[in-house]
């Protein structure tokens, strides 16, 4: 998967930088490993499994 990413072409030993947001899943669902994300009005529930995956569901 990539990512699109700015990248200072005068410094060539800076790492690229995102252009959209990133989020740390680990710290977006807390201790629980589970967190609810709202769009409009759906309620969808992100969740990390055991085998380091992420789940999102309606």
């Amino acid at each position: 998967m990539s990512y699109l990413s700015t990248h200072d072409a005068s410094d060539p030993l800076a790492a690229p930088r995102p252009s959209h947001p990133v989020h740390d899943a680990r710290r977006l669902t807390g201790g629980e490993g589970t967190a609810f994300i709202v769009l409009d009005d759906q309620t969808y529930t992100l969740r990390i499994t055991r085998a380091g995956k992420l789940i999102l569901t309606k």
